[in-house]
């Protein structure tokens, strides 16, 4: 009889395939297909349009009932530049802890699913689970997107979603929607000693970017606020500003990077209506009477919508059930894909998984030992519950 893998062995594999978003998932994938093909389940790949990763579906129990769809992502962030106390792609255990990249955001609930195939596959399920597992959402909740295109035409959808992140095994029923975009300003380079012949691309990005932050402080003086979100309000932020080439030259190109992190309630493109209207009406008339070509462009990086899941719903009931100390639900301002899956899909999600969102993306990564046995325990109850009953 075959060995029933524990969360941690898994966990230890799972972490040993550096994921990192800029290189390949299929070694983890195949893994996983490899793994769930010894208990007799036949998982499906949905691959990027580059063959170079790909998302994995796969379901146990009954082919032909909505059920439970377990859902994660298997890219982490880089290390590069972060100092390490040991190896971030092995798992190292130091005083309860489980050292490694991903281990907390988001392996460690990939590992705890898992773990819990051989259970869901000898109850038999009355209620199916469905596992899917996606790439790139580190850089935009990319990969997911494939397998929704996929999940879309099915003729059974799941009826829930539990989005693994890290939230300490609370239930979160809601987080933020996400816009980033790109603004490249071109304008008309001079001698600086003759700047009025010229464009200044810099000073007209930086204007813009003060109309930003005007935007945003708006937000934080009026709202509106939902107090569940540690920041309550819908925040604008540009991070990244490139421009200029010499002092005595004006520039004629600038390029920034902003985003908007919305409410679920807010309209993030009645927000990025104002700021093309100030680009359109204030700026682009003055640079435009100097040099006709002038112009400032908008380009999206990537962009995912929030999620607001009434705490009435079925699926915060249901999954409260699973654990053994329940606690309020909340909302996380980071985001997920559980978003996508409602908007695009209807499927009802929530955010629950093992660790805390403090400790992803950080040197000496760690999912304590009692969190991933926490996630064990939510692992085992779903099994009795979907064995238990026909219908959730």
């Amino acid at each position: 009889m075959m060995a029933t893998p524990n969360s941690r062995e898994l966990l230890r594999q799972l972490v040993a395939f550096d994921t990192t978003s800029a290189n390949s998932n299929l070694a983890l994938i195949h893994f996983v297909g490899d793994y769930l093909s010894q208990y007799g389940i036949d998982a499906q790949l949905v691959p990027a349009a580059d063959g170079q990763k790909a998302n994995l579906y796969a379901t146990i129990g009954p082919q032909d009932k909505p059920g439970v769809m377990l859902s994660g992502h298997t890219d982490v962030v880089p290390v590069s530049g972060q100092q390490w106390r040991s190896d971030p792609f092995t798992l190292s255990e130091r005083a309860d802890k489980l050292y490694a990249r991903g281990s907390c955001d988001m392996k460690g609930f990939i590992a705890a699913a898992l773990a819990a195939v051989p259970a869901l596959v000898e109850a038999p399920l009355h209620t199916p689970v469905h596992l899917a597992f996606s790439y790139d959402e580190e850089v935009g909740c990319l990969g997911v997107r494939r397998l929704l295109d996929m999940m879309h035409d099915l003729p059974v959808r799941p009826a829930m979603a539990i989005i693994g992140e890290p939230t300490l095994m609370q239930v979160m029923v809601g987080h933020k929607g996400k816009q980033a975009l790109r603004v490249t300003v071109s304008g008309q380079s001079c001698h600086s000693a003759y700047p009025t012949a010229g464009v200044n691309a810099v000073e007209y990005a930086a204007e813009l970017i003060a109309a930003i932050r005007r935007l945003n402080a708006e937000f934080a003086r009026s709202g509106p606020f939902d107090h569940a979100y540690r920041v309550p309000h819908t925040t604008l932020h540009v991070g990244v500003f490139q421009g200029g080439t010499a002092l005595n030259i004006v520039p004629k190109h600038a390029q920034f990077d902003f985003e908007i992190r919305h409410l679920p309630q807010d309209d993030p493109a009645a927000v990025l209506a104002q700021i093309k209207a100030f680009a359109q009406n204030e700026l682009l008339p003055a640079m435009q009477a100097i040099s006709p070509q002038a112009n400032i462009e908008f380009n999206a990086l990537s962009s995912y919508p929030g999620l607001f899941t009434p705490p009435d719903a079925t699926v915060v009931s249901f999954v409260q059930g699973l654990l053994d100390h329940k606690q309020p639900t909340d909302k996380v301002s980071f985001g997920t894909e559980g978003g996508l899956f409602t908007q695009r899909l209807g499927i009802p999600a929530v955010v629950c998984g093992p660790g805390s969102i403090q400790q992803a993306h950080k040197p000496d990564e760690y999912v304590s030992v009692a969190q991933l046995a926490a996630c064990d325990r939510l692992m085992h109850n779903l099994v009795q519950a979907l064995r238990q009953h026909g219908n959730i």
